[in-house]
């Protein structure tokens, strides 16, 4: 992919998520083509595509959304639960990557409690302005939203001990430079719980832009093998990707853990 092909996307991306941010920041302000919150998700069914993608706030356990801001649920844009695999614990500094709304970064900061802290990096301006928002309105102190883009996080080297994501790694136009970025950030014996798209390894670049679109979360997934590979690639140890359930023939949300090792 070409520089220019790539800010391309990136802007595409951008431009439809924060569409999704002025659904919730103005009603009734229109969408200008882009994804409506209130009607599914940016990573939903595409209006050209029809793709028919499982992407809400509804994956969430019951019980775990109470307390938090009605408009950090609302722009929950995720294909999964990524607190659920990551075992927070008292204490640990959480970084969010593609926080949206803030709904993964204010729960973290929940589990972590004060001892804790919980990042989110989003590049969308948008995006920052509607998670802050929501942060004011949870009354939580333990976190920060940082403007930046998954594959350079503004953060120093070894500084938090978990990683997540919901849906946004398989956005990105550069996968081996976030990965390598999770790795740099995390302290030694830190680790990953991610939820993603992935693609079955029989599912070729050309299967997948076949099944869906990019900015539909669907086109520029990795294949489980290609995860594990780059797990590995960047340092990981101990990496699994789990199917939880079909976002298109051949494409899967999945939970993805791994650590980074000790030494």
């Amino acid at each position: 992919m070409t520089d220019q092909a790539a800010d391309e996307l990136r802007e595409r991306v951008r431009s439809r998520y924060a569409g999704a941010a002025r659904a919730i920041l103005e009603p009734g302000a229109g969408q200008n083509g882009c994804c409506d919150p209130l009607a599914g998700s940016c990573c939903g069914p595409d209006a050209q595509t029809g793709e028919a993608v499982e992407f809400s706030a509804s994956l969430y356990r019951p019980g775990e959304t109470d307390g938090l801001p009605e408009d950090a649920v609302l722009a929950s844009l995720g294909c999964g639960n990524p607190l659920a695999v990551a075992d927070l614990r008292d204490g640990e500094r959480v970084l969010d990557l593609g926080s949206g709304g803030g709904i993964d970064v204010l729960r973290s900061a929940r589990r972590v409690g004060p001892a804790g802290f919980a990042w989110g990096v989003d590049m969308t301006d948008d995006m920052l302005e509607l998670a802050r928002a929501n942060a004011a309105k949870a009354d939580a102190h333990n976190v920060e939203f940082l403007k930046g883009q998954i594959e350079a996080v503004p953060l120093p080297d070894a500084s938090v001990d978990v990683v997540i994501s919901n849906c946004v790694i398989n956005l990105s136009v550069d996968k081996p430079a976030v990965l390598a970025e999770m790795f740099r950030v995390l302290a030694p014996g830190g680790r990953i719980g991610i939820s993603d798209i992935v693609a079955e390894d029989q599912m070729s670049p050309a299967d997948r832009a076949a099944a869906g679109s990019y900015v539909g979360c669907i086109a520029g997934a990795l294949s489980r093998a290609e995860y594990l590979d780059g797990l590995a690639s960047a340092g990981f140890a101990d990496a699994a990707v789990t199917f939880t359930h079909q976002a298109a023939p051949g494409m899967h949300s999945a939970v993805i853990r791994a650590a980074k090792p000790t030494t």
